[in-house]
Order: structure tokens, then sequence, then C-alpha cells
């Protein structure tokens, strides 16, 4: 009922230690608090909550126009809905270095088990897109430290992004990497790698946790978990994926409305009443107040 049972705390600690296990953990991203609970209820490790997705969902573009605020009152909806560690975007930390610290602990109030900054330039642009600007070595250092000194728990995933290799190429992106390692990321998030050996090449150059960003329309190739986790990769997210399929679906309705006039031919593909009241759980309000679920559900 209500929220998750297990602490921002617990989530955190378990998470490293699934990390530490060697197991790719997958994480699709939640487009909303529902969503997250579905991805638990459907047995994966976590849930990502993506920035595009955020600022798709306030109908803008993923070019850094959402605020501090507003991605960690989401990420805190997400993040107690289920019993699952989340990981947050946040892209470059919405600022300067202070900014970054103050980033990191709104997010660990948000109850989020970790984030990932990036080393773009800002305002930054979704990573899969051409014409991308990186910052400096010093100043994505420098986002990193500051991140790493605001912790306040040690088990709050501090995760480096960078977006080089589509600008500089693999070496760079290599270079970059063990930097941010040395200055502190916990773990490092390789953008836009063109295919496994890429991959291979960062795994080899690095003794962190590797995410793999299987994004649809991207740069990268769409390779299967297994494929991701024979080369080393520890975590695998699908960001978008997930609105993706709801609004594809939600397109199809519309165009069924306006073609036949009602969704009757629509009902399989929808989630059934009883099944959403299942996933909100409203046996469980029963069990609390009777006055709050008094009816049955119709099948």
């Amino acid at each position: 009922m209500l929220y998750a049972q297990k602490t921002p705390a617990d989530k955190r600690a378990d998470f490293r230690t699934a990390l530490a296990s060697g197991e790719l953990l997958r994480l699709p991203g939640a487009f909303n608090p529902l969503s997250a609970r579905l991805i638990e209820r459907k047995g994966f490790e976590g849930v990502y909550i993506s920035g595009a997705v955020l600022s798709a969902d306030l109908g803008l573009p993923d070019i850094g126009l959402t605020t501090l605020t507003e991605v960690a009152g989401r990420s805190k909806q997400i993040a107690r809905m289920t019993e699952l560690p989340a990981i947050v975007d946040a892209d470059t930390g919405f600022g300067e270095p202070m900014n970054v610290a103050r980033t990191v602990q709104e997010m660990e109030d948000a109850g989020v088990a970790g984030l990932h900054i990036e080393d773009q330039v800002n305002p930054k642009r979704c990573g899969h897109l051409d014409g991308k600007q990186v910052v400096d070595e010093h100043t994505a250092l420098q986002r990193i430290r500051a991140a790493v000194d605001a912790r306040r728990d040690p088990n709050f995933l501090i995760m480096a992004r960078t977006d080089i290799r589509a600008v500089d190429g693999l070496q760079a992106a290599i270079d970059r990497a063990k930097a941010l390692v040395d200055a502190g990321a916990d773990a490092i998030f390789p953008e836009a790698m063109a295919n496994l050996s890429e991959f291979e090449a960062i795994r080899a150059a690095v003794d962190v946790p590797l995410l793999a960003n299987m994004t649809e329309f991207g740069k990268s190739e769409l390779f299967t978990t297994q494929q991701l986790a024979d080369v080393g990769m520890n975590i695998v997210i699908w960001p978008v994926s997930l609105l993706r399929l709801a609004m594809g679906a939600a397109m199809a309705g519309l165009d069924e409305l306006t073609d036949a006039g009602n969704l009757t031919g629509k009902l399989g593909d929808m989630q059934h009443r009883s099944e959403l009241y299942e996933l909100i759980d409203y046996e469980g309000y029963n069990h609390f107040d009777s006055s709050i679920f008094n009816f049955r559900v119709a099948r």
C-alpha cells in the first residue's frame, strides 16, 4: 500500500551488492511512477529515470530545459513507488560544481540510488544527436569531484557519463573514462558507442561498473543482454522504450477512434481494469480502510 517498504538507504546498499556480483543489471526506463511498479512486477533489477523522458513528459525537447526541482520531484515520485533501486539522469548537474553538489543531495533526498553527471556543455543535447560539444577535462573532473564530495550516503552511486566518443573518437573516450574514475566516479556511462568492440575497449580500460545505453533509433546497435554481458557490461538501460511503446499505442488508439468511432477493436491491446487495480494494489487499501475499497473489481 502507498509507497515502497524498503528505505532508500537499503535500496542503495542492495544495489551496490548487486553491482558487485558481476551480473548484468537490467534497468528499463520508467516514464511515470506506475510504470516503475510494472518494471518491478516483471522481474527487472532496477529502474532508470531518463532526462529525455522527463523532458518529453513536459512536452519539451531534451536540451537542458528541465530544472533540478522538476527532475528531483519526478524522481522522488518514481523511486518511492518501487522496491527497486532507481538511477536518474542528472544531465550536466544543473550548473556549476556547487550546483552539482546540490544536485547530489537533492537526489539523495529524493530517494534514488544514484545518478549520472555528463561532460557535455550546458545547455546539453540528446546523447544520440549530432553536433554535441563536451567540456574540457578539467571541467568534467570538477563536476565529478563536486558530486563525490557532496555525497552523504557512501552507497549513493556517482556515475560519470562521457559523450566525447562522438566528438573526438574512441581513444578520447577511453582517456576521459580513466580520468573520471581517478576523480572518484563509481561507474562510467560511455555514451553512443558504435559497436561491441568499443564497449570492450572501455571495459579493458577501467575497473568500475559500466553502463550500456540501448536506446532505439540512436547511434548504437541494439545489442542483446547476453551480448552486453559477454563484453563485461554491468548495467543496461532502455531509457525511452516504454514511453515510445506507450505513445505508439496511444497514437494507434486515437487513429482507431477517428476511423472506427470507438475502441472496441483495441480492447485486446489494453491493460484490463483488473490488471490496473492489481498493480495499484486496491486490495491493500481495503485492509487499511474498507471505506476506500468496497466494491468488486470487474473482470
